[in-house]
């Protein structure tokens, strides 16, 4: 399995129990939506490893108690903890519209209303409070507010993100 084909679900955060339990931190929107996971994919050395999941509950705040497939002693668990969890990315139902994933949008050129071309999209940083989408134009950074209203359009087959960001934002980082 390649990164590049997969999605960030998680981390491994903590060990639960001496019998290789361990605590997943679910880092999506929904929850719910991975509560019938039968594999995970974790990055040990760079390398996405595949784990059966024998067992799986999903507690609050975001995290999963979990048993993995031979993962049966602290020893084996220690070895997880902190490492990146990651699924495939075509389990995820495609979005249309402005519905979009964090990780699709990566690499799209970002395209202002009133501005025009601004760069090339990094990122999605996500602030809980205000998520930030990070572009990059010559070197420059650009952080634009993932508020209601920025996001006009998700050309996908372009591969190109419309935007309309607020006013003179763009002008103060670029000039």
């Amino acid at each position: 399995m390649n990164k590049a084909d997969c999605f960030h679900l998680g981390h491994i955060a903590k060990l639960h129990g001496y019998k290789g339990g361990v605590s997943l931190f679910l880092d999506v929107t929904n929850h719910e939506d991975y509560r019938d996971l039968d594999i995970i994919f974790i990055d040990i050395n760079n390398h996405l490893t595949p784990f059966f999941i024998e067992d799986m509950h999903l507690k609050n705040k975001g995290f999963a108690l979990i048993n993995l497939e031979g993962v049966k002693d602290e020893v084996s668990a220690k070895k997880l903890l902190r490492k990146s969890v990651y699924l495939p990315a075509e389990i995820l139902p495609e979005l249309d519209g402005i519905n979009f994933y964090d990780h699709e949008v990566v690499g799209f050129k970002v395209i202002d209303e009133e501005y025009g071309e601004v760069g090339i999209m990094q990122q999605v940083i996500d602030l809980k409070v205000n998520p930030l989408l990070q572009i990059e134009k010559d070197g420059k950074e650009i952080l634009v507010p993932l508020i209601e209203g920025v996001i006009k359009k998700v050309d996908r087959k372009n591969k190109e993100l419309h935007i309309l960001a607020p006013g003179g934002l763009i002008e103060l980082y670029l000039g």
